[in-house]
């Protein structure tokens, strides 16, 4: 997993462009959840400039909330085929808003699904080239650059522990001992449905 993080941010056009097909389901979307956070990560930064039109910051902003939907809508989607390939979930709903679990009796709940550990770990992989760049910078001091080594290797053990939990996760979703659920997010303000400001421009304009 973290070896196909790593392996993506060195891509070639990669995120602006897709990368090459995945070899699952699976994969698609646990790419296509790291592509949106690349995507993510390049408009927080722009979006933090203070030299620009406000109408640059407004697009920036505008393309965090696409970008983040549909890294949300990855999780939602990684964890769906994951308790499919268990066996934890019934298949008839499991791309509800209620997917209903098939659990044996005694297994724990996991608060935390699997798509979102790995969505952390790819924001992780993403922390670390982004600290690696910031340790070999030549405009900054050695300071800086010590910092940021630290910084980096304390990252690279939360992300090995964040790695190992994964596993220990779905090694006792094998055995029957734990579980998770497909939780939704309910983004109610990309919705017009559901944001209350959306909902007042649109009896506005009627």
């Amino acid at each position: 997993m973290t070896a196909r993080h790593d392996g993506l941010l060195g891509g070639a056009g990669w995120p602006q462009q897709a990368g090459a097909e995945a070899a699952s389901p699976l994969w698609h979307w646990i790419e296509a959840n790291h592509r949106q956070n690349a995507l993510l990560w390049a408009q927080e930064d722009l979006a933090r400039r203070t030299t620009v039109a406000d109408a640059e910051i407004a697009a920036n902003k505008r393309a965090i909330d696409g970008h983040n939907q549909a890294r949300n809508d990855a999780i939602e989607r990684i964890d769906e085929l994951l308790l499919l390939a268990l066996g934890l979930v019934d298949e008839a709903s499991a791309r509800s808003d209620a997917p209903r679990s098939t659990v044996q009796a005694g297994a724990r709940l996991n608060s935390e699904t699997a798509g979102s550990m790995i969505d952390r770990l790819s924001i992780l992989s993403l922390k670390l080239r982004a600290m690696q760049q910031q340790a070999e910078r030549r405009d900054v001091d050695d300071t800086h650059r010590a910092a940021s080594r630290a910084r980096h290797a304390r990252l690279q053990e939360q992300r090995g522990d964040l790695a190992a939990c994964l596993d220990a996760l779905l090694a006792d979703a094998l055995a029957g001992r734990a579980y998770f659920k497909v939780y939704r997010q309910f983004k109610m303000y990309n919705d017009a449905r559901f944001n209350p400001a959306l909902v007042a421009e649109a009896r506005s304009r009627g």
